[in-house]
Protein backbone atom coordinates (compact mmCIF):
# COMPACT_ATOMS: atom_id res chain seq x y z
CA UNK A 1 0.00 0.00 0.00
CA UNK A 2 2.83 2.38 0.86
CA UNK A 3 4.66 1.61 -2.39
CA UNK A 4 1.46 2.10 -4.36
CA UNK A 5 0.89 5.49 -2.73
CA UNK A 6 4.46 6.57 -3.45
CA UNK A 7 4.10 5.46 -7.06
CA UNK A 8 0.83 7.40 -7.48
CA UNK A 9 2.38 10.52 -5.96
CA UNK A 10 5.47 10.25 -8.16
CA UNK A 11 3.35 9.87 -11.30
CA UNK A 12 1.16 12.79 -10.21
CA UNK A 13 4.20 15.04 -9.81
CA UNK A 14 5.24 14.22 -13.38
CA UNK A 15 1.92 14.17 -15.22
CA UNK A 16 -0.36 16.63 -13.42
CA UNK A 17 1.70 19.66 -14.59
CA UNK A 18 1.52 18.31 -18.14
CA UNK A 19 -2.24 18.00 -17.82
CA UNK A 20 -2.45 21.60 -16.57
CA UNK A 21 -0.54 22.79 -19.66
CA UNK A 22 -2.94 20.91 -21.94
CA UNK A 23 -6.02 22.30 -20.15
CA UNK A 24 -4.61 25.84 -20.20
CA UNK A 25 -4.22 25.65 -23.97
CA UNK A 26 -8.05 25.73 -24.05
CA UNK A 27 -8.46 28.14 -21.11
CA UNK A 28 -10.50 31.21 -22.13
CA UNK A 29 -8.84 33.28 -19.38
CA UNK A 30 -5.66 34.92 -20.69
CA UNK A 31 -4.25 34.96 -17.13
CA UNK A 32 -4.96 31.22 -16.81
CA UNK A 33 -7.08 31.47 -13.69
CA UNK A 34 -7.71 28.11 -12.09
CA UNK A 35 -10.07 26.40 -12.36
CA UNK A 36 -10.81 27.63 -15.90
CA UNK A 37 -13.91 29.79 -16.18
CA UNK A 38 -14.44 28.59 -19.74
CA UNK A 39 -12.82 26.97 -22.71
CA UNK A 40 -11.98 28.27 -26.16
CA UNK A 41 -10.14 27.32 -29.36
CA UNK A 42 -9.01 30.90 -29.90
CA UNK A 43 -5.41 30.23 -28.78
CA UNK A 44 -5.19 27.28 -31.18
CA UNK A 45 -6.40 29.51 -34.02
CA UNK A 46 -3.78 32.14 -33.19
CA UNK A 47 -1.07 29.51 -32.96
CA UNK A 48 -1.98 28.21 -36.42
CA UNK A 49 -1.36 31.75 -37.71
CA UNK A 50 1.85 32.34 -35.75
CA UNK A 51 4.65 32.17 -38.30
CA UNK A 52 7.36 32.05 -35.63
CA UNK A 53 5.89 28.94 -34.00
CA UNK A 54 5.23 27.26 -37.34
CA UNK A 55 8.76 27.93 -38.58
CA UNK A 56 10.19 26.57 -35.32
CA UNK A 57 8.01 23.46 -35.64
CA UNK A 58 9.21 22.85 -39.19
CA UNK A 59 12.83 23.34 -38.13
CA UNK A 60 12.43 20.80 -35.30
CA UNK A 61 10.88 18.28 -37.69
CA UNK A 62 13.72 18.73 -40.18
CA UNK A 63 16.44 18.48 -37.53
CA UNK A 64 14.80 15.43 -35.95
CA UNK A 65 14.37 13.67 -39.30
CA UNK A 66 17.93 14.25 -40.55
CA UNK A 67 19.47 13.41 -37.16
CA UNK A 68 17.40 10.22 -37.00
CA UNK A 69 18.50 9.12 -40.48
CA UNK A 70 22.15 9.69 -39.56
CA UNK A 71 21.65 7.84 -36.29
CA UNK A 72 20.01 4.87 -38.02
CA UNK A 73 22.93 4.49 -40.42
CA UNK A 74 25.77 5.02 -37.96
CA UNK A 75 24.10 3.26 -35.02
CA UNK A 76 23.32 0.18 -37.11
CA UNK A 77 26.82 -0.03 -38.57
CA UNK A 78 28.40 0.39 -35.13
CA UNK A 79 26.18 -2.28 -33.58
CA UNK A 80 27.04 -4.80 -36.32
CA UNK A 81 30.74 -4.02 -36.04
CA UNK A 82 30.84 -4.41 -32.26
CA UNK A 83 28.51 -7.40 -32.00
CA UNK A 84 29.77 -9.52 -34.90
CA UNK A 85 33.51 -8.93 -34.53
CA UNK A 86 36.06 -9.32 -31.75
CA UNK A 87 39.04 -6.96 -31.69
CA UNK A 88 41.27 -5.03 -29.31
CA UNK A 89 39.56 -1.97 -27.82
CA UNK A 90 36.04 -3.22 -28.60
CA UNK A 91 34.70 -2.41 -25.13
CA UNK A 92 36.31 1.02 -25.14
CA UNK A 93 34.68 1.89 -28.46
CA UNK A 94 31.31 0.71 -27.13
CA UNK A 95 31.76 3.01 -24.13
CA UNK A 96 32.65 5.96 -26.35
CA UNK A 97 29.52 5.43 -28.44
CA UNK A 98 27.13 5.49 -25.47
CA UNK A 99 28.99 8.19 -23.53
CA UNK A 100 27.27 11.23 -25.17
CA UNK A 101 23.89 10.33 -23.71
CA UNK A 102 25.39 9.76 -20.26
CA UNK A 103 27.17 13.13 -20.10
CA UNK A 104 25.27 16.17 -18.84
CA UNK A 105 23.71 18.05 -21.74
CA UNK A 106 25.46 21.28 -20.83
CA UNK A 107 28.86 19.56 -20.99
CA UNK A 108 28.07 18.11 -24.41
CA UNK A 109 26.76 21.47 -25.59
CA UNK A 110 29.84 23.41 -24.50
CA UNK A 111 32.17 20.80 -25.99
CA UNK A 112 30.39 20.82 -29.35
CA UNK A 113 30.19 24.61 -29.37
CA UNK A 114 33.94 24.87 -28.88
CA UNK A 115 34.60 22.17 -31.47
CA UNK A 116 32.40 23.78 -34.12
CA UNK A 117 33.54 27.38 -33.63
CA UNK A 118 37.14 27.08 -32.46
CA UNK A 119 38.47 23.84 -33.92
CA UNK A 120 36.47 23.48 -37.14
CA UNK A 121 35.73 27.17 -37.72
CA UNK A 122 32.08 26.48 -38.56
CA UNK A 123 29.26 28.97 -38.22
CA UNK A 124 26.54 27.72 -35.90
CA UNK A 125 23.31 26.89 -37.69
CA UNK A 126 21.11 24.07 -38.95
CA UNK A 127 23.97 21.69 -39.77
CA UNK A 128 25.64 22.05 -36.38
CA UNK A 129 22.33 21.36 -34.61
CA UNK A 130 21.80 18.22 -36.72
CA UNK A 131 25.30 16.94 -35.95
CA UNK A 132 24.85 17.70 -32.24
CA UNK A 133 21.53 15.83 -32.11
CA UNK A 134 22.95 12.91 -34.07
CA UNK A 135 25.64 12.37 -31.41
CA UNK A 136 23.08 11.25 -28.84
CA UNK A 137 20.48 9.85 -31.27
CA UNK A 138 23.11 7.33 -32.42
CA UNK A 139 23.16 5.92 -28.90
CA UNK A 140 19.42 5.17 -28.97
CA UNK A 141 19.62 3.29 -32.26
CA UNK A 142 22.85 1.54 -31.24
CA UNK A 143 21.34 0.23 -28.00
CA UNK A 144 18.19 -1.05 -29.75
CA UNK A 145 19.99 -2.78 -32.60
CA UNK A 146 22.80 -4.35 -30.60
CA UNK A 147 20.30 -5.69 -28.07
CA UNK A 148 18.36 -7.33 -30.89
CA UNK A 149 21.51 -8.77 -32.45
CA UNK A 150 22.57 -10.29 -29.13
CA UNK A 151 19.16 -11.89 -28.71
CA UNK A 152 18.97 -13.28 -32.24
CA UNK A 153 22.45 -14.71 -32.65
CA UNK A 154 23.69 -15.68 -36.12
CA UNK A 155 22.24 -19.14 -36.69
CA UNK A 156 19.58 -18.10 -39.20
CA UNK A 157 22.06 -16.04 -41.21
CA UNK A 158 24.54 -18.92 -41.27
CA UNK A 159 21.79 -21.27 -42.42
CA UNK A 160 20.85 -18.85 -45.20
CA UNK A 161 24.40 -18.66 -46.51
CA UNK A 162 24.80 -22.45 -46.20
CA UNK A 163 21.81 -22.74 -48.54
CA UNK A 164 23.58 -20.62 -51.15
CA UNK A 165 22.44 -17.06 -50.42
CA UNK A 166 25.07 -14.35 -50.69
CA UNK A 167 25.72 -11.72 -48.02
CA UNK A 168 23.39 -9.11 -49.53
CA UNK A 169 20.53 -11.57 -50.04
CA UNK A 170 20.91 -12.86 -46.49
CA UNK A 171 20.78 -9.34 -45.11
CA UNK A 172 17.74 -8.42 -47.24
CA UNK A 173 15.68 -11.54 -46.59
CA UNK A 174 16.85 -12.68 -43.14
CA UNK A 175 18.72 -10.04 -41.13
CA UNK A 176 16.76 -6.92 -42.03
CA UNK A 177 13.29 -8.41 -41.37
CA UNK A 178 14.47 -9.51 -37.93
CA UNK A 179 15.89 -6.05 -37.18
CA UNK A 180 13.05 -4.03 -38.70
CA UNK A 181 11.05 -3.43 -35.52
CA UNK A 182 14.22 -2.61 -33.54
CA UNK A 183 15.25 -0.08 -36.20
CA UNK A 184 11.80 1.49 -36.26
CA UNK A 185 11.62 1.67 -32.47
CA UNK A 186 15.11 3.15 -32.27
CA UNK A 187 14.28 5.68 -34.97
CA UNK A 188 11.07 6.77 -33.25
CA UNK A 189 12.83 7.18 -29.91
CA UNK A 190 15.71 9.07 -31.54
CA UNK A 191 13.29 11.44 -33.27
CA UNK A 192 11.39 12.07 -30.02
CA UNK A 193 14.64 12.75 -28.17
CA UNK A 194 15.81 15.16 -30.86
CA UNK A 195 12.45 16.90 -31.18
CA UNK A 196 12.27 18.10 -27.57
CA UNK A 197 16.00 18.62 -26.90
CA UNK A 198 16.90 22.11 -25.71
CA UNK A 199 20.18 22.18 -23.74
CA UNK A 200 22.57 20.99 -26.46
CA UNK A 201 20.55 22.94 -29.05
CA UNK A 202 21.06 26.17 -27.12
CA UNK A 203 24.84 25.85 -27.50
CA UNK A 204 24.89 24.67 -31.11
CA UNK A 205 22.13 26.69 -32.85
CA UNK A 206 23.00 29.95 -34.54
CA UNK A 207 20.98 33.14 -34.41
CA UNK A 208 18.89 32.13 -37.41
CA UNK A 209 18.06 28.60 -36.23
CA UNK A 210 15.16 28.23 -33.79
CA UNK A 211 13.69 24.86 -32.87
CA UNK A 212 10.34 24.50 -31.14
CA UNK A 213 11.75 24.08 -27.59
CA UNK A 214 13.96 27.15 -28.12
CA UNK A 215 10.95 29.12 -29.37
CA UNK A 216 8.99 28.14 -26.25
CA UNK A 217 11.86 29.24 -23.98
CA UNK A 218 12.22 32.57 -25.78
CA UNK A 219 8.48 33.35 -25.55
CA UNK A 220 7.70 31.81 -22.16
CA UNK A 221 7.72 35.09 -20.21
CA UNK A 222 6.09 37.30 -22.82
CA UNK A 223 2.52 37.99 -21.62
CA UNK A 224 1.09 38.35 -25.13
CA UNK A 225 2.58 35.00 -26.17
CA UNK A 226 1.68 33.00 -23.04
CA UNK A 227 -1.52 31.44 -24.46
CA UNK A 228 0.29 30.45 -27.66
CA UNK A 229 3.15 28.94 -25.64
CA UNK A 230 0.67 26.62 -23.90
CA UNK A 231 -0.69 25.46 -27.24
CA UNK A 232 2.81 24.89 -28.64
CA UNK A 233 3.79 23.03 -25.46
CA UNK A 234 0.73 20.80 -25.87
CA UNK A 235 1.73 20.02 -29.45
CA UNK A 236 5.26 19.27 -28.25
CA UNK A 237 3.91 16.88 -25.61
CA UNK A 238 1.84 14.99 -28.18
CA UNK A 239 4.63 14.82 -30.75
CA UNK A 240 7.02 13.53 -28.07
CA UNK A 241 4.67 10.99 -26.49
CA UNK A 242 3.40 9.37 -29.69
CA UNK A 243 6.83 8.15 -30.96
CA UNK A 244 7.73 6.84 -27.50
CA UNK A 245 4.40 4.98 -27.27
CA UNK A 246 4.82 3.47 -30.73
CA UNK A 247 8.41 2.47 -29.96
CA UNK A 248 7.30 0.78 -26.75
CA UNK A 249 4.58 -1.13 -28.59
CA UNK A 250 7.02 -2.23 -31.27
CA UNK A 251 9.57 -3.37 -28.68
CA UNK A 252 6.89 -5.25 -26.77
CA UNK A 253 5.61 -7.01 -29.89
CA UNK A 254 9.09 -8.05 -30.92
CA UNK A 255 9.95 -9.57 -27.54
CA UNK A 256 6.69 -11.35 -26.90
CA UNK A 257 4.62 -13.91 -28.72
CA UNK A 258 7.48 -15.57 -30.59
CA UNK A 259 7.37 -13.22 -33.53
CA UNK A 260 10.77 -14.35 -34.67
Amino acid sequence: MVLRTIMVLALAVVYVPLLVVVVNSFNSDRTFGWPPSGFTLEWWRRTAQNTGALDALWTSVQVGFVATVIALVLGTLASFGLQRHRFFGRDSISLLIVLPIALPGIVTGIALNNAFRTVLGLQLGFITVVVAHATFCVVIVFNNVIARLRRLGGNLEEASMDLGADLFTTFRLVTFPMLRSALLAGGLLAFALSFDEIIVTTFTAGAGTTTLPIWILNNLFRPNQAPVVNVVATVLIVLSVVPVYLAQRLSGESTGGGRF
